[in-house]
């Protein structure tokens, strides 16, 4: 997969990729700060976990926060293949539907998540994810999840 990325002349670094142009969501409302891997059936991304986060309360990001940074993990992974694969604009998504969310911690302010979605399944403009968030070595969070992928320009 890299070999073909640098053959079509794409990226392979993402730490050079600022987040905010993958995203359709802006500040106050990012939950993830970097994408860290892509592939075609798993994205990774890192969120530091800051005081001034609009989903941390008393000190720990919410289990609301965490929900969106799946979903946004989800918008960052088709960000990324709109813009880098497609050479297109990044699209509006859509949650349809939360499963087995488990949130078995919540992270302190200080801390760095990563959060990781694995393809499920893939059909038109929906996709099927398994997520998995982790504070360090420990899950804090696991969930399916279903995205609708809009055909609409999220920077219309």
């Amino acid at each position: 997969m890299v070999q073909l990325l640098q053959f079509l002349g794409m990226t392979t670094s993402f730490e050079n990729i600022d987040i905010h142009t993958l995203l359709p969501q802006q500040k106050p409302f990012v939950m993830v700060d970097r994408l860290v891997h892509y592939d075609k059936t798993r994205t990774v991304t890192e969120l530091d976990v800051r005081a001034d986060n609009i989903f941390v309360d008393n000190g720990a990001f919410s289990p609301s926060g965490i929900t969106e940074n799946i979903a946004q993990t989800c918008a960052a992974r088709m960000g990324y293949i709109n813009q880098y694969i497609y050479k297109e604009n990044v699209k509006l998504g859509f949650i349809g539907s939360i499963k087995d969310l488990k949130i078995y911690s919540t992270p302190k302010v200080g801390e760095t998540i990563t959060t990781s979605i694995e393809i499920l399944e893939e059909v038109f403009q929906l996709t099927l994810v398994k997520a998995k968030v982790m504070a360090g070595e420990t899950t804090i969070a696991e969930a399916e999840m279903k995205i609708a992928i809009s055909d609409i320009d999220s920077k219309a």
